[in-house]
């Protein structure tokens, strides 16, 4: 069980679903290094988990987040290539790692997310937004681009919208958001994070590792050619059929009970 503590993020475990907030409120969520870091790391401790089975991400206050950190962001004006590069590779690796994570990840948007902090509606898996939520690729407003977030938000949401959105900026509720397809469900504010949690309940229901495969799909069959993926697929399922928990899950349909994964 996990028993760390971090500056910028809180978390909660129950019934193996690990919530995380964005904890810095008086920011609205922005986020800096030292955030990043930390995302990184609570990244890694939940992927080598056994007992977290789902990942939530919310934000703390009214805010979902507000992208990077304008502080931050001050001290870049004067950074080399290199130096902004490095910092680039920070957030480009958080989100690869939401995106990779071998548990469901769902992002429970509370409030305003802009700029770099739609990278967590892009990687995320489930998105769910409050009826408060506002969102916006403000990034071109001052001259930047949303470079790190883009191949997330690429594979959500078709180029026929995502390319307004990229290059006006413009600000949307959720409403929109739905319409676009850029999340799944729009909620309630007070229902928002008991509408999560019963979503992360459904996908516990399911095998874990049968999950992290669904997953590892989406990250390679897009880029093959049809006889590689046609090939590659089957030695997918062929595999998967044979693996202990098919075994079990096979098992446990045909026996009318519950698989052993659903224990707790």
């Amino acid at each position: 069980m996990m028993n760390k503590t971090y500056e910028t993020l809180k978390y909660d475990i129950k019934n193996r679903v690990i919530t995380i907030w964005l904890n810095r409120p008086q920011v609205h969520n922005a986020f800096n290094d030292t955030m990043l870091a930390e995302l990184a790391d609570i990244l890694e401790v939940v992927d080598r988990s056994d007992d977290i089975r789902v990942v939530i991400f919310t934000g703390e206050g009214k805010s979902f987040s507000a992208g990077a950190d304008l502080n931050w962001m001050k001290k870049m004006i004067d950074y080399t290539y290199e130096e902004n590069l490095k910092d680039a590779v920070m957030i480009s690796d958080v989100f690869y790692r939401i995106y990779t994570l071998s548990k469901p990840v769902i992002a429970a948007v509370n409030g305003a997310t802009i700029g770099g902090g739609m990278g967590f509606v892009g990687a995320a898996d489930i998105v769910i937004a409050s009826e408060n939520a506002r969102f916006s690729l403000s990034e071109v407003r001052i001259g930047v681009v949303p470079a790190c977030i883009s191949p997330y938000l690429m594979k959500r949401v078709g180029e026929g919208v995502l390319k307004e959105l990229f290059i006006t900026g413009m600000r949307f509720a959720a409403d929109k958001a739905l319409d676009i397809k850029l999340i799944n469900y729009k909620v309630g504010h007070e229902q928002l994070l008991e509408f999560a949690m019963e979503k992360a309940k459904e996908l516990c229901l399911c095998g874990p590792n049968a999950m992290a495969v669904c997953k590892q799909l989406f990250v390679e069959v897009p880029g093959m050619d049809l006889m590689t993926a046609y090939n590659h697929t089957a030695d997918v399922i062929a595999k998967m059929r044979i693996s202990a928990e098919a075994q079990e899950g096979m098992k446990a349909f045909l026996e009318k009970r519950a698989p052993a994964w659903q224990e707790k």
